[in-house]
């Protein structure tokens, strides 16, 4: 199962999430604020709160994390790692209310969607990195990944891993091929199309089949793409909304055409080589999901230490091998590919895990949902899709 397949908070509009989106005065904490007593050099531990199933196991014991560990023989620091982030905007409301009332969080570092890590920025509810500590991330960081509009540098996020939205289908119950977003809405399709349920996973893709640029698309784009998507609900072209269940849906051939992540379909491929994974000809929308360092975290240095760890091309290599999403460092294509394995071999010349030049040219990250716009874009949305 996906991180990004689990995102059905993404167009919610609950109380924590209004407070983000609308920026509500008291909830901004000021730069000079957020720093607390870094206790790293006493206390060798780091407090990483990520997402189940999102890290190297072992093969024969899976509470058994080995870059984890390798991390801990080299340097000392021990890593109390959590699996408690099952849902973006049920963690905002989890930690939220200590970072707004100026309270250490327990926890080093986190790992989020970047729409939600533009609320957190957006409140200054993280920490600036110190880059001149983490040589790794200033030398490997992927281009394209490097400067969003919501941290531009990347001062205050790191890619943990990344992925595409793009079109998944069953190549051999189609009969075709499918090379645009707008190929979804051809006749024979009818019926046996999804879409995902989420704003903010959804409407990068859709908006890009329309021709937009989605790095600027406006509020007159996203009105279009709902009443293009209304449209084809009541045509009944749309067979249903979908969180991680499309797969299933995928796989037995109900629906034969969806919108789907390139991390779920290189797992589904490996028992239906039918599947195929497409980044239409108008372009995909490239995303991540970022390391954070909450405010007043009391191991900040070794939370620095333990993200640029995972940016040594040779760590990015094993964790990359594991999980199977885009590797936000391309550097560790090249160990995959002299590593001498067959299947590591095959996982470097993988273009869902390294894009060539070409599939990143097609690939664009969306600009993200304004803190004026949210309210009533989700409340557009999620009526349409039935949240």
């Amino acid at each position: 199962m996906s991180r990004r397949s689990l995102l059905r908070g993404a167009g919610g509009v609950g109380a924590a999430a209004l407070l983000a989106g609308c920026g509500v005065p008291p909830a901004y904490v000021d730069e000079g604020e957020r720093a607390g007593r870094d206790l790293s050099a006493r206390d060798r531990t780091v407090d990483f709160a990520n997402w189940p199933l999102y890290i190297d196991t072992d093969d024969d014991d899976t509470s058994t994390r080995p870059t984890l560990n390798a991390f801990r023989e080299r340097t000392g620091i021990s890593v109390r790692y959590t699996e408690e982030i099952n849902d973006n905007d049920e963690f905002f409301g989890k930690i939220g209310p200590s970072l707004m009332n100026g309270q250490v969080t327990g926890r080093d570092l986190i790992v989020v969607s970047d729409w939600m890590a533009a609320r957190f920025v957006r409140l200054g509810w993280v920490q600036e990195m110190d880059r001149a500590a983490q040589p790794n991330v200033a030398r490997h960081l992927g281009p394209q990944l490097r400067s969003p509009a919501f941290d531009p540098g990347r001062l205050h996020s790191v890619p943990w891993q990344s992925g595409i939205t793009g079109i998944a289908y069953n190549r051999r119950k189609l009969g075709r091929e499918l090379r645009s977003t707008k190929d979804l809405w051809a006749d024979d399709l009818r019926g046996k199309v999804t879409l995902l349920s989420g704003l903010d996973e959804s409407f990068a893709l859709l908006m890009m089949g329309n021709g937009v640029d989605v790095t600027r698309w406006t509020a007159d784009d996203f009105h279009a793409l709902c009443e293009q998507v209304e449209g084809l609900v009541r045509a009944r072209h749309i067979r249903r909304f979908t969180g991680n269940d499309y797969i299933k849906d995928l796989s037995t051939g109900d629906v034969l055409a969806c919108q789907a992540y390139s991390g779920d379909v290189i797992q589904l491929q490996a028992d239906n080589p039918d599947i195929e994974f497409v980044v239409p000809e108008e372009g995909a929308e490239l995303w991540a999901e970022s390391l954070l360092i909450p405010n007043l975290a009391q191991h900040k240095g070794n939370a620095e230490k333990l993200v640029d760890y995972y940016y040594e091309p040779e760590v990015a290599a094993e964790l990359a091998a594991w999980v199977n999403y885009v590797c936000p460092v391309p550097a560790a294509q090249a160990v995959l590919a002299d590593s001498g394995d067959e299947e590591l071999v095959a996982l470097a010349e993988d273009p869902l895990i390294f894009p060539d030049s070409a599939m990143r040219g097609r690939l664009a990250i969306a600009r993200d949902i304004g803190a004026d716009e949210r309210q009533d874009f989700a409340k557009r949305w999620n009526a349409i899709v039935g949240l």
